[in-house]
């Protein structure tokens, strides 16, 4: 795969997908600190790496991170989303213990719901106006 300017080609077609995604821990606990911050990281740019997608930006606080994600159109985010959190939880429980104290039942280290966005491009304003100028062929 190629990639010019922000813009990948597949065998298929050129994309430029991206989507903004947060999540929270459960109860919105002050689980981070910046190491565990550090290796959160690490993880989910494992992760996107195996969905062949590319983690182009994090950050986060002490109760919620934040991935902008660039993703090929075969990928359905809200399967790339359950395995950021899953795995991302999963590895931070035998990793770090100490955070046990922060995970509620079942293990769950982040809250059930997340936050997704599609982010890019121009504004709709604008590509409204730029579909209205184009005439149709009589």
């Amino acid at each position: 795969m190629a990639e010019y300017e922000g813009i990948r080609t597949g065998r298929h077609g050129v994309f430029a997908l991206y989507a903004h995604v947060v999540f929270v821990t459960k109860f919105r606990h002050k689980a981070f600190t910046d190491t565990h911050l550090n290796r959160m990281e690490e993880i989910m740019r494992d992760v996107c790496a195996d969905f062949e997608t590319e983690l182009r930006d994090f950050n986060g606080e002490n109760n919620h991170v934040h991935l902008l994600v660039n993703f090929p159109p075969k990928i359905a985010l809200s399967k790339l989303v359950n395995s950021l959190k899953g795995i991302s939880s999963r590895r931070r429980r035998t990793e770090l213990p100490e955070l046990a104290h922060h995970y509620y039942r079942a293990n769950k280290l982040w809250s059930g719901s997340s936050f997704a966005g599609s982010v890019g491009g121009a504004p709709i304003s604008v590509l409204r106006q730029y579909i209205e100028q184009h005439n149709r062929p009589g």
